[in-house]
């Protein structure tokens, strides 16, 4: 594992590098990200309704295919809500 990935494990997606308060919070819900350039990030899906869970997201990253401005997406895992597919880039 390299240093940027060991930073980014148990991370929550869009916490700031130098937050002490960047892993996971108590009360919180949470989907560990899987595969791609985020693997490893959890992401905060607390108050997500059923629908907005089986949509999925495409996530702003400059560690993906197609750099700054680029996104991954990921899916719900089909049975585990709580992990998420990689499934591509896109710019």
């Amino acid at each position: 594992m390299d240093r940027d990935e060991e930073l980014l494990r148990g991370r929550v997606y869009g916490a700031d590098h130098d937050d002490p308060r960047r892993g996971p919070q108590p009360g919180r819900t949470y989907a560990e990200l899987v595969g791609g350039p985020l693997d490893g990030l959890l992401l905060d899906i607390t108050g997500w309704t059923a629908d907005e869970v089986d949509t999925g997201v495409a996530l702003m990253t400059e560690l993906g295919q197609f750099g700054a401005g680029g996104r991954a997406m990921y899916d719900p895992r089909p049975g585990d809500w709580l992990r998420w597919d990689w499934s591509g880039d896109t710019p």
